[in-house]
């Protein structure tokens, strides 16, 4: 088949410290893969690779079917992302960010103006428009975020720990949107590192000091080490490393 995304011994070193140690994986299109971890298990630099942020020392990816070592470039308009930590600019209203991501993702004004309008209704936050939107909590702003990732209807996209932060019913909120999402076809990769979030992914890579040490549903995963759920499931595989 023609995978959304492929790795084969992707790897990534800085000095003599190895970030990712050679992982290989697939993702099927229209997929929600979890890729879960502790902080420091590599999970981000794993995502800057795929998205053509960072070069791999070895190994190689494919996004959508692209190069991502040779075409980096190509594989950024193809894709969403979103990161937790910077996805919108907080001095800008809602509404300008939204417009400026239109742009940056090549939209034509007509399209921009027109999804601006349907987006500010979807979120509700017509009354929210035009202020700042660090005034905005933060479950609102992943949310907007995540939506802007999707303007431009990108087939796959990226979640670095999109829900850190933010309390539980939010975080089940924004999970809505990402079943939404992949029910219209699109893939979605997600990084976290709440276990309970894997429960929600239809497979979860775990990573484990660099290395993918299980990939499967998480049911199977929680069948193979006898674990009642996914916490226990990672607790298990921590205690190995």
């Amino acid at each position: 088949m023609d995978y959304a995304i492929q790795t084969d011994h992707l790897t990534k070193t800085f000095g003599n410290f190895t970030a990712v140690n050679a992982i290989s994986f697939e993702v099927a299109p229209g997929e929600i893969f979890g890729f879960l971890g502790a902080n420091g298990a590599g999970k981000t630099t794993a995502l800057k690779m795929l998205t053509g942020l960072l070069k791999p020392s070895s190994g190689q990816a494919w996004v959508a079917g692209i190069d991502v070592t040779r075409k980096p470039e190509h594989v950024k308009r193809r894709i969403g992302y979103m990161s937790q930590k910077f996805s919108l600019y907080e001095d800008l209203t809602v509404r300008e960010n939204i417009r400026l991501y239109g742009g940056i993702y090549g939209l034509k004004r007509t399209d921009i103006k027109s999804k601006t309008t349907t987006l500010l209704e979807k979120l509700q936050l017509e009354p929210y428009a035009d202020q700042l939107v660090v005034g905005l909590p933060l479950g609102w702003r992943q949310k907007l975020a995540f939506s802007v990732a999707l303007l431009h209807e990108p087939r796959i996209v990226f979640l670095d720990e999109p829900t850190s932060g933010v309390d539980p019913l939010t975080r089940r909120q924004f999970w809505d949107l990402i079943y939404e999402a992949a029910h219209t076809g699109v893939t979605l990769m997600v990084t976290t590192h709440y276990m309970d979030e894997a429960e929600y992914c239809n497979r979860v890579s775990i990573m484990v000091d660099g290395k993918i040490e299980a990939l499967d549903t998480p049911r199977n995963m929680k069948k193979a080490f006898a674990a009642t759920d996914m916490d226990e499931v990672f607790r298990k595989l921590a205690r190995q490393a």
